[in-house]
């Protein structure tokens, strides 16, 4: 009874930004709540895979970071970027910050390559935020072109 006189009714604006709250501190690497205004994303940097006729193309998009600080390695057919992204500073303290959607930490994303691929011929690149890797197809998974008599 006493529980019922102190209730009042949420709107449904209340209820969904207590929701959104509850949400970003499970989620969130750090526990502190996100701005309503910051879209959260995962730490790991979005990749972009393709295959051209002689090779597989990984674009990992890591803008902010010193080439040295890239680890990029393959075992057993799982090809591994590793890093860390410092946290961004925001002067002497001073600035109140609305929304930091920049991920800060260690990252690591991992990635599955075919059986054809060739783990002894790869090339990782990094310019201008983008890590392109490239790993080389065994000469048997590339096409042959073949006459015809």
């Amino acid at each position: 009874m006493i529980d019922t006189l102190f209730y009042r009714p949420q709107g449904l604006f209340d209820q969904l930004a207590s929701l959104q709250r509850t949400l970003s501190r499970s989620l969130s690497a750090d526990g502190a709540p996100g701005s309503i205004r910051s879209a959260a994303t995962g730490n790991a940097p979005p990749v972009n895979v393709g295959r051209t006729a002689s090779s597989i193309e990984v674009y990992a998009f890591a803008p902010g970071l010193d080439a040295g600080t890239i680890d990029v390695t393959i075992e057993r057919g799982i090809l591994r970027i590793a890093g860390e992204r410092k946290a961004a500073q925001h002067g002497d303290g001073s600035v109140q910050v609305y929304a930091n959607e920049r991920a800060q930490g260690r990252f690591m994303r991992a990635l599955s390559l075919p059986d054809e691929a060739d783990t002894s011929k790869v090339e990782a690149h990094y310019r201008d935020g983008v890590l392109r890797v490239s790993v080389a197809l065994q000469q048997a998974a590339q096409p042959q072109r073949i006459t015809v008599q």
